[in-house]
């Protein structure tokens, strides 16, 4: 790894930040305190829920640890088919006894506020995901030692974040689990990403930036694999979602498994974006019909994920899940890392004998 990913942890291992609730601070801090890296997820969060899980995380380890924030979108969706959308989505209000989201709200996910408060009282590492931020955000970040991460989907995104002035880049390929961290929602290219090893020698012939790579990872090997294409590090999170310190929901872990659940595709259903999740009954009847409406259809559909949730009714939620989604290991977050890394050592050992242990 670079000497700056170095310093932040032992092991080439981030636990990617899972918005929605899994990346809660107990699973940030066991990761990073088994000497990967640890990451809580802003989004959707209030300012004072992300500061008070910063705090939380702060009292569990001493460790270094990151935050993830959401860009704010343009506002250039067609109201009407949104409001087409909320029609066809009236059975599921009346079957779930909830009612529809406005999805005229949170358009900016509170994106100034939070990066005040990351400023005023900086951790260790802050990442970006649906675009890039300006070079004066970058600078200020600098400025109080705060090491900055740009989540990208092409090369051209990763360029983009170089010329910004970030200090690395989360190379993110199709296999990945949850939102696809495209810098501009563009419905034409819907499915038209890159597999991730592709896109970490592109990226990697592309930018002088570190690169922690992501997408589809789930054992050691994997990980080797991605370090050998150019990555300096390797970010999961379906691995980690299942940890019993991740806060997802125990249904969302369940299907990780469950032999009833026997794919992965990428919707528009339950966000107004392309994210990858479990084949579901909410998905197949919705998903073709979803306008690309980000975060109008997220706030939409957020009642009725909930009271799925609520009732017990997987197949009605989000349920994310990267491509290798079966080969979940249901492990004590800081076992998980130790194992990752133990995984990482025999591949490397098995092509290079004598090789010392990762990084």
């Amino acid at each position: 790894m670079s000497s700056a990913l170095t310093d932040l942890c032992r092991y080439p291992i981030v636990q990617a930040p899972m918005a929605g609730g899994a990346s809660c601070p107990q699973l940030a801090s066991a990761v990073s305190e088994a000497g990967g890296l640890g990451f809580l997820a802003a989004g959707y969060k209030t300012v004072d829920g992300m500061y008070e899980e910063i705090k939380q995380v702060r009292g569990l380890t001493g460790r270094p640890f990151g935050v993830n924030l959401f860009m704010p979108q343009a506002r250039y969706a067609d109201r009407a088919a949104v409001e087409v959308y909320r029609n066809q989505l009236a059975g599921e209000a009346t079957w779930y006894e909830t009612p529809l989201g406005d999805p005229e709200t949170g358009w900016d996910d509170a994106y100034e506020a939070k990066l005040a408060i990351l400023l005023d009282d900086p951790v260790p590492v802050v990442s970006f995901t649906f675009g890039c931020p300006t070079r004066t955000t970058f600078d200020a970040f600098a400025g109080v030692g705060t090491y900055t991460v740009v989540t990208v989907t092409t090369p051209e995104e990763a360029q983009t974040a170089q010329w910004s002035g970030a200090d690395a880049v989360c190379v993110q390929g199709i296999e990945a689990g949850g939102h696809q961290g495209t810098h501009r929602d563009d419905p034409a290219t819907d499915g038209a990403g890159l597999g991730l090893l592709s896109l970490v020698a592109q990226v990697r012939e592309a930018v002088e930036l570190p690169v922690i790579a992501a997408g589809g990872l789930m054992r050691g090997g994997q990980i080797a694999a991605v370090l050998a294409a150019g990555a300096d590090a390797a970010q999961l999170g379906t691995a980690f979602l299942v940890c019993p310190e991740s806060g997802a929901n125990a249904l969302h872990k369940q299907a990780m498994t469950n032999p009833l659940f026997v794919r992965t595709e990428l919707t528009r259903a339950f966000s107004g974006r392309p994210a990858r999740g479990l084949v579901n009954r909410f998905m197949r009847e919705h998903g073709p019909y979803a306008p690309p409406a980000y975060p109008e259809v997220h706030h939409l559909t957020s009642g009725l994920r909930k009271a799925a949730a609520a009732v017990g009714d997987a197949q009605g939620m989000a349920l994310w899940a990267g491509q290798g989604h079966r080969m979940a290991r249901e492990l004590p977050a800081g076992k998980l890392v130790e194992v990752l890394a133990g995984e990482l050592d025999a591949t490397r050992a098995s092509f290079m004998p004598g090789l010392g242990s990762a990084p």
